[in-house]
């Protein structure tokens, strides 16, 4: 019996066999079990041109010429050997001077009439656009993750910074900058305030000689708790002067004028009493000498907001009752509490204090009722201030606000009582 290869050309058949590749857009080759390159198709010649003509080339020996690294070519004849097919997804390669990515597939070939075409059939599909756009891809998540890094670390910077920034501003002030809401409270504006201010008498006697260590224990252990009270009752800490401190109440949050000079009053006191609690602790770390502090309270009207230049701002108080504060803590004996007649008439209810002798601050034009501050009585709650309304013949005092709608009908009653006294027309 006749055989099919002895009645058609070899050539003629692997042409036709070969046909459907010969347009493709893959660079095509067909080899013999031995892996000689029989035929390839135009893209392969495009593709590679440094190869030249193959024919009859082996085919690792051709992927070596092409510079597919030896690890590539090695797994491409152990799977094609072992699966009778192979797939090696990524081959990198340089062709005239550019970098190129191309994947690789071959298959051993079947066919039982013409032994010829038993062989190995692949290609080499161009992914060098894919890849590009997965390497541009992979750099932006790169780069989207070093960003999201950056700003970690920036972020982490200014938490640090504003946790730094927290220790130079009163607690108020820093809420009211991080909130946005310093930018309406640039400007500056005219408030009825109470003004604490106090001093550490004879702090140049107690500090002359002490190591720095020791100072520095001593000044930041006082000031950090007098801090602490300061916040606990709402003031406002303007700063620092050596040892002396400045208090303000009714800015940039108020409870009511009453409200604000007792919680200063309350503030004093407090502050007396822990520094007598403090000195055994100094005491226990070599600070012999007994500490005693003089304070002044006084409530009048000032100029609060931003003072300073272009470089640098601070958030302050202007005005006599500064001054007042001052030359009533200077006035003071150690270990007391003076305060104006301005304050003393906001809190007399429920204050105990001592009248003092006027005095005649310097600077000021008129003597100053002062009275000396021991305590405040039991039982004593901050209230709400008041609700007055002033008109041009009417004044209306509410005590409670929550009787409001109970004084607009009062209001409505005495409307009514005074229409039948209206002289007639």
């Amino acid at each position: 019996m006749m055989n099919l290869e002895d009645i058609f050309n070899r050539t003629n058949i692997v042409d036709l066999s070969f046909f459907n590749f010969r347009n493709a857009i893959t660079a095509c080759y067909f080899a013999d079990r031995d892996l000689r390159i029989l035929k390839v198709n135009d893209n392969f010649r495009s593709f590679f041109p440094v190869l030249g003509n193959v024919s009859n080339a082996y085919f690792p020996h051709v992927l070596e010429q092409l510079g597919v690294e030896a690890a590539y070519i090695e797994s491409f004849s152990k799977q094609l050997e072992e699966n009778g097919n192979v797939l090696i997804p990524h081959v990198p390669l340089k062709i005239d001077g550019h970098d190129r990515v191309f994947s690789l597939l071959s298959t051993y070939t079947k066919d039982p009439s013409f032994s010829y075409l038993n062989g190995v059939q692949g290609q080499f599909v161009d992914r060098t656009a894919e890849w590009q756009l997965r390497r541009e891809r992979e750099q932006l998540l790169e780069e989207k993750l070093r960003d999201r890094e950056l700003i970690e670390e920036k972020t982490r910077q200014l938490e640090r910074v504003a946790d730094r920034l927290a220790k130079y501003l009163s607690p108020q002030i820093y809420s009211s900058i991080f909130s946005g809401q310093s930018e309406k409270q640039d400007t500056l504006a005219r408030k009825n305030l109470t003004i604490f201010f106090s001093d550490i008498e004879g702090f140049t006697d107690i500090s002359d000689g002490m190591e720095p260590e020791r100072l520095s224990f001593f000044i930041n252990t006082y000031l950090s708790e007098m801090s602490n009270i300061a916040i606990e009752y709402g003031g406002t800490i303007d700063k620092f002067i050596g040892d002396a401190i400045l208090v303000f109440f009714g800015d940039p949050e108020t409870d009511g004028d009453r409200a604000d000079a007792l919680k200063c009053a309350r503030m004093g006191l407090r502050m007396r009493q822990r520094v007598r609690e403090l000195e055994k602790v100094w005491h226990e770390n070599g600070i012999s000498k007994p500490l005693k502090v003089r304070m002044g309270i006084t409530t009048g009207y000032c100029t609060v907001g931003n003072f300073g230049s272009e470089h640098r701002l601070e958030y302050t108080v202007l005005g006599s009752p500064v001054n007042l504060a001052a030359r009533l803590q200077a006035a003071a004996v150690a270990d007391t509490i003076l305060i104006s007649d301005s304050t003393y008439m906001l809190i007399d209810d429920v204050a105990n204090c001592q009248r003092l002798d006027d005095m005649q601050p310097k600077g000021f034009m008129r003597p100053v009722s002062v009275y000396r501050l021991d305590g405040l009585k039991e039982g004593v709650e901050i209230a709400e201030e008041p609700m007055t309304r002033v008109g041009k013949h009417v004044a209306v005092n509410i005590p409670d606000r929550r009787r409001i709608r109970e004084a607009i009908e009062e209001l409505r009653r005495i409307e009514e009582e005074l229409q039948h006294h209206i002289p007639s027309e």
